[in-house]
This record gives C-alpha cells, structure tokens and sequence, in this order.
C-alpha cells in the first residue's frame, strides 16, 4: 500500500505500468476521500485498511490512497468515480444526491435509530434498492458504514425544534435542511471540512455531522454546546467506499476477489468501531470545556413531526421512488 498526498496529472484512472519489473506490473487504484489521513479517522483508517489488505493478497493490485481532498475535493468525488477519472473513495452519500435524490434517503431524519439498526439496514431491502441506484449511477459497494451524529452549536445547545430559530445552520443534505428551516433556521450548505472555518468566520452558527468529523475536524474548539446521539439518535449518515465500475470490470477476478475481501474486512472493523465512535466524540468535547447534552425522547418526537411534514413529504412527492423507499426504510425494526 502506498499513501499518496499530492494530486497527480489527470489520466485514466485504472493504470497498469508496462515497465517490465513485477513491481511496476501492478495494477495501480488511486483511493480518494476528504477525511483527515493519519489522525485516527476510520473512515480513512478502513481505506488504509482495505489497501494493506489488498497488497497482503499480492494479485498485483495496489491501491494509494489521497486523504484530505488532495485528489478531489469532497463534492467531485461521486462525479470522478462515476466517470471513471477515480477507482475508489470514501464517500457521504447523500453528497451526490444532486445527481441521484434518492440518495437522500441515506441521511433522512430518524430513518436510522442506532448502530444495531444501521446494521441491519445493510441487508434490506431498502439498501437493495439504494445500491441499484449505485450501480446504475456507475459505481458498486465494497463496504458498507452508518455513522452517527449530532449537533453543535456557539450560539445555545441544540435540543428541542425552537432552539434552533434564527441560528444559520450546517445541515449536510437536503432532508436534514428542509427540517432544520421547517423549524425556524437558516440554512448554509458545505462539506464537513469547511465547518470549521464557516464556524470561526461566523458563516455558520451550528452544524450537523458525523461523531467521527466532529472530532477529526477539530469542531470542539469553535462551538460553546454539543447536542450527541445518545439514546434518541436523530442523525446517521451512510458513508460507503465505493468503487468506479469502470475501475471493477478492468480487474481480473482474483483481483475482484481480493477486493471483495479487504472490503469485508474494513466493514467489519468499522462495525467494531461505530458505537465507540460517539462516546469518544463526548469524551473529546467534556475534555475542552464544551457542553455536552442529549435530545428527549419528547424532543426526537417534535423533530420527527417536522420531518414528516417537510423532508419526508418532500421526499415522496419529489424523488423518484421516493415513498417506496421511506416505506422500505421504516419497515426494518
């Protein structure tokens, strides 16, 4: 495995070097995503993961992997790998829901109750139709992950629907969005890597995001309250790693089976990850002096009263399938 942090000259994505050593033979993918290299973020932590494994394997398939944006920035990377200009990323879903709206179904409010759950989601058949969607946009599974979430803020602590009106807020997709304003917010759009600067210029005055980037990115230092997951989880977020299916039909199929495995074997360490990820966000943030608090089960009702008669409602009217796929959703207990 090689870690690669510069961008480097566009071309086909897929390249095998014809040099002549056993070596340059390699068939090389290049691993993009936006997360933090070498400080502890698993989802960059399971990208690594998957290229260890792949070198381990020795089928002449290498992956380098480019964290922090330094290949793609985080909103071109669904566009790269669809095309075929990217093999593999770690990727927020609902980031290309632009192109694909149902997508957003992966980061609509209280679809996802807690990791349990989010487990079992994988299997269904909401996911089945979430991952036909995948494949026709031009790229494929290799592990699944669902993190959870929760709210910061510099102006009050987030609980209830009104504590957050007249606040400009960070809400990562559409379906978070529509509830956020249903109750009372602005709303100000961007990846998770430009929280921290948006919080500390004064664009943003709250966020949501994952417990993974709200320690990785350092948010504790630009917010007085952080509102985590707890028992009433209202924010999970699908983030897979994917892979171009250009990228997948040039490789021979112990290469496809070594792949699969190393896939399988970052799934698996996230899921062994997942639930330790929110208790050590609230350690990090009790650590810096930040308020930590949790929703109700009053307040995650109030919010999901919102949700119904804003993101949900607008989702079924609008995307296509859209009710299919909140029904699909719900009916996984």
């Amino acid at each position: 495995m090689k870690r690669s942090m510069l961008p480097i000259v566009a071309g086909t994505a897929l390249a095998a070097s014809l040099a002549g050593t056993a070596a340059s033979a390699d068939t090389v993918l290049r691993a993009s995503h936006q997360f933090p290299g070498g400080q502890g973020d698993v989802r960059d932590e399971m990208v690594q993961l998957m290229a260890d494994k792949v070198a381990e394997a020795d089928v002449g398939l290498e992956i380098e992997v480019y964290p922090g944006q330094s290949l793609f920035k985080a909103r071109e990377q669904w566009a790269a790998l669809s095309r075929g200009r990217l093999d593999i990323t770690a990727l927020p879903l609902d980031y290309a829901s632009g192109r694909h709206p149902e997508f957003s179904a992966t980061l609509m409010p209280g679809v996802v109750r807690n990791h349990e759950h989010a487990r079992r989601l994988n299997d269904s058949e909401f996911m089945g139709m979430i991952k036909d969607v995948i494949q026709e946009g031009g790229a494929r599974v290799l592990a699944d992950a669902w993190l959870a979430g929760g709210f910061a803020s510099s102006q009050q602590c987030i609980t209830s629907p009104d504590t957050v009106e007249g606040q400009t807020f960070r809400a990562a997709g559409p379906a978070f969005e529509e509830m956020l304003a249903g109750a009372g917010a602005s709303i100000s759009s961007m990846p998770s890597s430009e929280i921290y600067t948006a919080l500390q210029t004064g664009v943003l005055d709250a966020a949501n995001t994952s417990s993974m980037s709200f320690v990785s990115y350092r948010i504790y230092e630009q917010v007085s309250c952080m509102t985590a997951p707890g028992e009433h989880a209202l924010w999970f977020m699908y983030e897979p790693i994917l892979i171009s299916e250009r990228s997948w039909q040039g490789l021979s199929e112990e290469q496809q089976q070594a792949l699969t495995a190393a896939g399988q074997a970052a799934e698996d360490f996230f899921a062994e990850e997942a639930a330790g990820l929110d208790q050590a966000m609230v350690d990090v943030y009790e650590e810096n002096g930040v308020e930590v608090v949790t929703m109700s089960q009053e307040d995650y009702d109030a919010w999901l009263e919102i949700a119904k008669q804003t993101s949900y409602q607008n989702f079924a009217e609008n995307v296509p399938n859209g009710q299919a796929l909140i029904d699909a959703a719900l009916a996984v207990e």
